[in-house]
């Protein structure tokens, strides 16, 4: 991860400055409301790479990895820990914005994370030291374990109005044996379950039950796995992270208008832009080299969970110059430097689906023996030969609309009223991350480059 030092310098809100707030919502709420749904499915298979489907509108994280068997720590302080964990989610999400370009984009770090921590349990050798680099902790440190415990529960903590599940399962082939100790920790280990099943059956019903189901209205979505049935595949992990909720200050669909939105290529679109006026907490930064942004946050019901919307100050201003100095430390000064603003706030409807190979990435982030077959070491997890990952699949969906509206050419045409509030108008490319307050962890961050 390239590494850049941010010097941050609150600017002063001119009374009639032209900028717009955005939010994300989805779902089929009141004509009122607005639901924020986002669909992520991450996936290591054995053998070829899955076909993912699914159906709006949820926020929900997958991730998924098969296992192939070839024939024959220091105390960190909590406050290290929540920094090792962002940046974690940062070099991620760098790592895979380079790949995609100038593309929509969303990834879901913390079901990403779960899995390698998983892995952390049953490596040994340098595939764990690459794990344990990548991650930033051990997952052997009894103060790893009782922080990650807190971010688990903290992350199960809903209230009404907002889900968030994380939940973990260990498929194993009839023909595996696992090692106790393994099988124990897995057991244990963020909401994990461990399930005997035979995976050279192509027919893997109990998978795809297990990764498909909504769990806040057991709506199933289909889901095929192709890796399953080789005679290859021994162990599958599956981590998902769902997440719905609505926002603590509504949206009206009345207000939505057609304005333009400037793509990263000069091209303008007329797009559904969603409008209200609230204080939120916002503020304008500038980097070292004096790239000014502002940034906005729009927390979900019961304010433990919110949406941080960063958007360049100067449409000459790549999205890209920003993003390249996201860091923790970056993160965490913005949270605490935004001041209560009244704002009129404005934000695209928009939809994402992102999919991509995720070996690139965790190879940028140090992680390649993990997927050698000659040099990959999981034999923490069985004594059988050599256990390796064969693939690295994420795929996310996010949808962002009034009362889980699609855009169907019914979008009122509201005249707004000049005001003399402050604006944050998200009409060019900008960056999102969805936070949690008490840890710090960043459940998805993404992009929007076109909302059409």
């Amino acid at each position: 991860m390239q590494s850049h030092d941010l010097v941050f310098a609150p600017l002063p809100i001119k009374e009639g400055d032209k900028t717009l707030i955005g939010s994300f919502h989805s779902g089929t709420q009141k004509e009122t409301e607005r639901q924020d749904n986002l669909t992520e499915l991450t996936v290591l298979t054995g053998g070829d790479c899955s076909q993912l489907i699914f159906m709006l509108p949820i926020l929900f994280s997958a991730f998924i990895l098969s296992a192939c068997c070839l024939t024959k720590g220091n105390c960190i302080s909590y406050d290290e820990l929540k920094e090792l964990k962002t940046e974690f989610a940062i070099s991620l999400y760098q790592h895979v914005s380079e790949a995609e370009n100038r593309t929509n984009l969303v990834v879901s770090p913390a079901s990403v994370a779960v899995s390698l921590e998983l892995l952390q349990f049953g490596a040994q050798g340098n595939t764990f030291m690459e794990l344990q680099d990548a991650l930033g902790y051990s997952i052997h440190d009894r103060s790893v374990q009782d922080f990650l415990h807190t971010v688990d529960e903290a992350v199960a903590d809903s209230i009404q109005g907002t889900v968030v599940q994380l939940g973990c399962s260990l498929f194993v082939d009839v023909g595996v044996q696992l090692l106790p100790d393994f099988a124990e920790r897995t057991a244990r280990w963020a909401n994990s379950s461990l399930l005997q099943t035979n995976l050279t059956d192509s027919n893997t019903t109990h998978i795809q039950e297990w990764i498909t189901t909504d769990p806040a209205d057991g709506n199933v979505h289909g889901m095929t796995l192709e890796s399953a049935g080789s005679s290859l595949s021994q162990i599958t992990l599956v981590s998902t992270l769902y997440f719905r909720s609505i926002w603590q200050k509504k949206f009206s669909f009345m207000d939505t208008q057609m304005l333009p939105f400037t793509t990263a290529e000069g091209l303008t679109l007329k797009v559904p832009t969603m409008h209200h006026t609230a204080e939120v907490n916002y503020g304008q930064f500038q980097t070292a080299a004096l790239e000014a942004f502002s940034v906005v946050e729009l927390p979900y019901l019961g304010e433990k969970l919110s949406m941080f919307l960063v958007l360049p100050s100067h449409k000459r201003t790549p999205l890209s110059q920003i993003e390249s100095h996201l860091s923790a430390k970056t993160i965490t000064l913005w949270a605490n430097s935004l001041k209560r603003t009244k704002m009129d706030i404005f934000l695209p409807r928009f939809s994402i689906r992102s999919l991509f190979d995720l070996k690139t990435a965790f190879s940028a982030l140090g992680i390649r023996d993990a997927f050698d077959p000659i040099t990959a070491n999981f034999k923490g997890i069985s004594e059988q030969d050599s256990l390796y990952i064969s693939e690295a699949i994420h795929k996310a969906e996010i949808e962002v609309t009034e009362d889980g509206t699609k855009a169907s050419g019914a979008t009122a045409m509201v005249l707004l009223k000049r005001s003399r509030t402050p604006i944050f108008k998200a009409d060019r490319p900008f960056m999102f991350f969805l936070r949690q307050a008490n840890t710090g962890s960043v459940l998805f961050i993404g992009r929007v480059t076109n909302p059409s």
